[in-house]
């Protein structure tokens, strides 16, 4: 693959989003092929499985099932939009992706790594990004933020402060444990700021595409 598959983590409300539009804008200006995707989602049939996850619904979805699911959505997105992607040179940037499972269904649920590693290993068939971007920040103001922004909250955005502290610990101890890929950048501060500090990450990539 000649492609470069770059990630953004982290909790509710820290600017991913924001930071992503903003690198998909400077690399388009500089005549780059870039594809901006999500999960879990990506796809049609991914997008309907994100529905499952996170709408609220009559019927309680049990931690497992919330697990299968999002490797569900993952195998369908990695091989039928990110693996092609690369394939043809692209740049791309994905809103989450399995570091956001052992963050959620591992530190927030509390699911054990090893019930996480072989559902990985199935549905991504060996393809991680080379650089995930795990903007951080405080939890509660950025769960604030997202909240005011969001109105109504899903399944997972209505959880409590306590989860969340939960899943920022749980990235953070990932990165210390990969630092090679996952770059942690300090999420507060203006988005020209963020965004900065970002660019200083990505811009090395280019040599090894």
């Amino acid at each position: 693959m000649s492609g470069c598959f770059i990630t953004f983590e982290g909790v509710e409300g820290v600017g991913k989003s924001t930071q992503v539009a903003r690198l998909e804008e400077a690399l388009l200006a500089r005549g780059l092929d870039v594809l901006v995707t999500r999960e879990p989602g990506g796809t049609p049939l991914a997008e309907q499985i994100r529905a499952l996850v996170l709408h609220h619904r009559g019927e309680a979805l049990p931690d497992a099932a919330e697990l299968l699911l999002m490797f569900a959505a993952r195998a369908v997105h990695t091989e039928n939009l990110i693996r092609p992607a690369l394939q043809r040179g692209a740049f791309v940037l994905c809103d989450r992706y399995t570091d956001a499972t052992y963050a959620y269904q591992g530190g927030g649920r509390g699911i054990a790594d090893a019930l996480i590693d072989p559902l990985a290993t199935l549905a991504q068939r060996g393809l991680w990004p080379q650089c995930t971007i795990l903007l951080d920040a405080p939890v509660a103001p950025a769960l604030q933020r997202a909240r005011a922004r969001a109105g109504k909250t899903d399944r997972i955005e209505g959880e409590t402060l306590a989860f969340f502290e939960r899943v920022r610990a749980r990235y953070l101890a990932r990165a210390a444990a990969a630092p090679e890929r996952i770059q942690v950048v300090d999420a507060t501060g203006t988005p020209e700021a963020v965004g900065a500090r970002i660019w200083a990450v990505v811009r090395p990539l280019w040599g090894a595409m």
